[in-house]
């Protein structure tokens, strides 16, 4: 496996098959792990198609296993950025976390796409009212 992030709240890793293995850690790790997992089976049952795809949860080791939305970005203008997240918001879910870094280039067929959901809000969860983990950290 090629090792892409090593850091105190997660380890994430590209397995020799193309599959992201990512294991949360730390602060808030279960609670992290499990909003994110939902975050992302919400956009995928709306269809969302650049964002990664769940292939594996593992809740008892607080691993997910995700399709490959490509190469991080190292440069996009600001205008592109903020037109990326709020076609991510046309699908419910507004991204707490909009920097560069979340942004990946897929190759295959030339798209942006977005990643890193764990402190995403879905913005209707279906009775008007939204779902942050931001609140519960208490930032």
């Amino acid at each position: 496996m090629h090792e892409i992030k090593d850091t105190a709240r997660a380890s994430v890793r590209i397995g020799f098959d193309g599959r992201v293995h990512k294991i949360f850690r730390g602060h808030f790790a279960r609670e992290r792990f499990e909003h994110e997992v939902r975050v992302l089976r919400y956009l995928e049952a709306r269809g969302c198609s650049f964002v990664p795809k769940l292939l594996e949860v593992e809740p008892a080791t607080m691993k997910m296993v995700t399709t490959n939305c490509g190469g991080r970005v190292d440069q996009l203008n600001a205008e592109r950025q903020a037109e990326l997240f709020a076609e991510l918001e046309t699908f419910g879910v507004r991204h707490e976390d909009r920097e560069l870094r979340n942004i990946t280039y897929r190759v295959a067929d030339g798209r942006f796409c977005i990643i890193d959901f764990e402190f995403a809000t879905i913005l209707d969860d279906g009775t008007g009212r939204p779902i942050s983990l931001k609140p519960n950290l208490g930032t």
